[in-house]
């Protein structure tokens, strides 16, 4: 937010009674985690096993430490450089590692484990730490 907006927006939400819910600068997030996975099915053209995969990642979505969450599947692009052979991508960010370690260990990510990781034959992660812009 540019700095005249910022001081229009505080001024506004002053004026409004509404301060308790303004994130300071001390409070709001200067990084985020991003955790990014690729999930390769055993039987990748089994639209059966494809739905229920997405179910299960669905189900994982409401973990309520994840912020943003993003489920996509290959795009149609063409280049040379660009990995399509996956099933799922899993794109999800965090406001902190701790975040997204408490992901790690909720009970909906075991339960997601625990019911759908016959369906995969690999899967690939990447996880990023940057700051938050």
């Amino acid at each position: 937010m540019k700095e005249q907006s910022r001081r229009n927006f505080v001024k506004n939400t002053v004026a409004a009674g509404l301060t308790a819910s303004l994130p300071t600068v001390e409070t709001a997030p200067k990084e985020m985690f991003v955790h990014h996975v690729f999930f390769y099915l055993k039987n990748a053209g089994n639209e059966a096993d494809k739905a229920k995969l997405l179910e299960g990642l669905n189900k994982l979505a409401k973990c309520p430490t994840i912020k943003m969450v993003h489920i996509g599947t290959p795009a149609g692009t063409t280049r040379d450089v660009i990995e399509r052979t996956y099933t799922y991508s899993w794109l999800c960010f965090f406001d902190s590692a701790a975040d997204e370690e408490a992901y790690q260990k909720h009970p909906i990510h075991d339960e997601f484990r625990n019911n759908y990781a016959h369906l995969w034959e690999k899967v690939v992660i990447y996880d990023s730490v940057g700051p938050k812009r």
